[in-house]
């Protein structure tokens, strides 16, 4: 009987003993594990996402969202080569490339005076002095002697801010990513910062620092109206906006900026000044003064002195091309807890119909063109837009201030698009784009790559990321099945599409 027991007793001990050094071990190789994975270079971050998007009917739709883990470098980095041969078909199209006629003297937004008395010759040459960093210029009739923001200005005219194949454009996006600046002062008004760049040449560009990182995706406890303002996506509202053969934002470059030399000790804004500071890290910040996000809490900082910012070229001057601001007829309320009435009201577009100036000429589709732009980028901050006086009611809208665009990517909104779908009206020219951006030889995310690519700061990393193109393309569905439902409820195609290409062969 002790004997059994002894060998039980041993026994037992053998198996503890085997259990002891199994869990010794594994615990050993869970430590070198986390030692090894902590040595490792973080990936780039980001949320993977696939989203499907049905629309069940003109006003109402279902978003099914999966998340598939973070985006690597393989997926950020994709090669736009073939994307590139995409982007150059889609613009040698037929549908770019329309015949225009000639335009009117009075449909150019500026000219120059042709006559000058000969005692007056004397004082067109525009001379700067020495010291306040502007080169001497002498302009005349010619347009070799103009700077390219001039010739952009002069290049304005009554339906678009700049020609499909723009020569100057290429010079123009040059001048903004390159040249030096010699001025830089706080932009008044506005909620956030911004600065105006000037040049040698006496061109000036408004500029937006970078707030945020490109992958990261708006808080979603935030409201539309306190939003950060995103340098990229003022960039890529440019691209998208070209892209769309709409031409009516004006061109905008990524840039990267010295905070110190081309800021701080060109400035002459003493109160921008005054918020400069440096970091714990040692990075050199600043926040200048407005209502939202101007403070330390929210300052721009250089990693250590150079910042991330778009350059938009600037308008002309209200003095010379003054500017007419329209309130939306599908603004939003801005409150947390009201709405506005077009988003209770379904008939809502019928009184719009009759109210000047949508009652008649081109502005109800310049409007929904406007919301599928905007529907495309996400961009719910559309209160206002603007037109040029000259031209009366009868001119293309100008789609400024895209900052708040392309916030998240996970998440489309619908109400964006309640012009098109409470009137059911679309300009023909636009919907054939349309169509055409949804077949795969001109896929509207592949072009959109191509076209960013181009952008100086792609150099430093893709524009939009992965899932904010792959959204470009769902969205799109979503226009196209919203136009799809308009034409459904009519009986007469006319009815919803706007004939401004008569001369192009019918699909």
């Amino acid at each position: 009987m002790r004997v059994c027991t002894r060998r039980r007793s041993l026994t037992l001990r053998v198996w503890l003993l085997i259990v002891f050094l199994s869990l010794h071990l594994l615990v050993v190789s869970l430590v070198l594990s986390v030692y090894h994975t902590s040595c490792e270079l973080p990936s780039t971050y980001g949320i993977q996402t696939t989203i499907s998007f049905s629309t069940q009917n003109a006003s109402t739709s279902e978003i099914t969202i999966s998340t598939a883990g973070s985006i690597s470098k393989e997926v950020q980095m994709v090669d736009p080569t073939g994307d590139l041969a995409k982007l150059d078909a889609l613009f040698s199209h037929p549908l770019y490339n329309l015949p225009t006629p000639p335009v009117p003297d009075g449909d150019w937004l500026l000219k120059l005076r042709k006559k000058v008395k000969e005692q007056e010759r004397s004082t067109q040459q525009w001379v700067s002095a020495n010291d306040n960093g502007f080169d001497p210029i002498l302009w005349n009739t010619s347009t070799d002697t103009h700077p390219p923001w001039l010739r952009f200005h002069l290049g304005i005219s009554r339906w678009q801010m700049y020609q499909h194949k723009d020569p100057n454009l290429s010079a123009l996006n040059q001048q903004l990513a390159s040249h030096r600046i010699v001025s830089a002062v706080q932009k008044s008004g506005g909620t956030q910062l911004k600065l105006v760049m000037s040049f040698p040449n006496y061109g000036q560009a408004l500029f937006k620092p970078m707030k945020q990182e490109r992958h990261e995706e708006t808080n979603v406890n935030l409201y539309y109206f306190s939003d950060f303002e995103r340098h990229n996506a003022e960039i890529a509202a440019f691209h998208l906006d070209r892209i769309l053969g709409f031409r009516r934002i004006p061109p905008v470059v990524g840039r990267l900026i010295n905070v110190i030399k081309e800021i701080k000790e060109v400035t002459t804004d003493h109160k921008l000044v005054t918020t400069f500071f440096t970091s714990p890290v040692g990075n050199t910040c600043f926040h200048g003064h407005c209502s939202y996000y101007c403070s330390t809490e929210h300052a721009v900082c250089g990693r250590p002195i150079k910042l991330e910012g778009s350059l938009a070229v600037m308008l002309p001057d209200l003095s010379l091309a003054p500017r007419h601001s329209w309130r939306s007829p599908w603004r939003r309320s801005y409150s947390r807890t009201n709405q506005a009435e077009w988003e209770t009201n379904s008939n809502y577009c019928d009184t719009v119909k009759k109210t000047p100036p949508y009652d008649r000429g081109t502005r109800l589709v310049d409007v929904i063109d406007m919301s599928i732009l905007d529907f495309l980028m996400s961009n719910m901050d559309r209160h206002h837009y603007e037109t040029f006086e000259k031209f009366g009611n009868d001119t293309f809208l100008i789609h400024l201030d895209n900052g708040r665009a392309f916030g998240r990517h996970s998440k489309d909104e619908p109400s964006i698009l309640a012009p098109l779908v409470q009137c059911c009206r679309v300009r023909r020219s636009t919907l054939l784009r349309l169509r055409l951006l949804s077949l795969p030889p001109y896929q509207l995310s592949d072009v959109m790559r191509a076209s960013l690519s181009r952008d100086p700061l792609a150099e430093v990393a893709p524009l939009l990321s992965e899932p904010h193109l792959s959204a470009l393309d769902r969205r799109l569905k979503a226009v196209m099945q919203s136009i799809q439902d308009c034409l459904q409820q009519h009986q007469h195609h006319s009815d919803v599409i706007y004939d401004d290409i008569t001369d192009y062969p019918q699909a």
